[in-house]
């Protein structure tokens, strides 16, 4: 299943509203977007390029949970208190993005129950896609191999 684009999920009205509000950034390749548990008061819809999120993993190197690419969301914390990052981000080429600032969107949904539910709406399907993405991939990365018996 692919990850739900802003496009797709939201209806061209709440699209254009959100996008009066766009910055248009870049990023080198290697650039950090954020880190976990730092502040979420952004976000992004890419361009051009790819972006990374990762995990830190105890006892082990930061794990890749998934490669983002053109017209996906990057960043869902800003959305939900308490606003931290639970992911961390990477540039992977060099990126060009919208960039959102995170109070003047929530700001607009306060004011527009529809553009709320929406804007909620695209970016839980982001987030239970991104949580599937995560518990697959550090699955793949750390559990333990089956023996081939019956539990």
């Amino acid at each position: 299943m692919n990850t739900p684009t802003m496009l797709r999920a939201l209806p061209a009205d709440h699209r254009q509203r959100l996008m009066h509000f766009a910055r248009e950034v870049s990023f080198p390749q290697g650039a950090r977007l954020f880190d976990e548990n730092a502040r979420a008061d952004r976000f992004w819809i890419i361009r051009t390029g790819s972006v990374e999120l990762d995990t830190y993993v105890s006892g082990r190197h930061t794990a890749v949970i998934e490669t983002l690419g053109p017209n996906e969301l990057v960043g869902w914390s800003w959305l939900f208190a308490p606003h931290v990052w639970h992911l961390g981000a990477t540039a992977t080429t060099p990126v060009r993005a919208y960039e959102f600032d995170a109070s003047t969107v929530r700001s607009m949904c306060q004011d527009d129950p529809a553009l709320v539910q929406a804007v909620t709406q695209w970016a839980g399907e982001v987030l239970a896609h991104r949580l599937r993405s995560a518990r697959t991939r550090l699955l793949d990365l750390y559990a333990p191999y089956s023996t081939g018996s019956a539990v």
